[in-house]
């Protein structure tokens, strides 16, 4: 139950705060189109706090809910090879927004609705 335990604090606590970190990045990819700067400023530090707590408060207890209910029923089927695939997956979904996001840009990542405009 221990290494359980450890692998909740040591993989999907890091994997919510990358996902926060590339919240941050649409954040500030959005906020390019507020023309002042103090607004712009106040707009980028709401969104983060926000951002932050959602994740303190939600993503991270929902995705660690998610890995135990997998344990749960992984233990009466096939072992826990659910709970395995679902942390790959989670950290391969990771890997792919952070690749489109610093190579192609933070546009890549968005629904095109959400575009600031720069997309040939």
């Amino acid at each position: 139950m221990k290494v359980r335990a450890a692998l909740e604090r040591h993989y999907v606590l890091p994997c919510c705060l990358l996902l926060l970190n590339l919240c941050n990045e649409v954040i500030a990819y959005k906020a390019k189109l507020i023309g002042d700067d103090f607004l712009r400023t106040l707009f980028i530090m709401g969104m983060v706090l926000f951002g932050a707590s959602l994740v303190a408060f939600a993503v991270a207890p929902g995705l660690i809910w998610t890995v135990q209910s997998l344990r749960r029923t992984s233990r009466s089927t096939a072992g826990s090879l659910g709970e395995i695939m679902f942390l790959f997956g989670l950290g391969g979904l990771i890997f792919w927004l952070y690749y489109r996001n610093y190579i192609h840009g933070t546009e890549a990542i968005l629904p095109a609705a959400w575009s600031n405009g720069t997309l040939p």
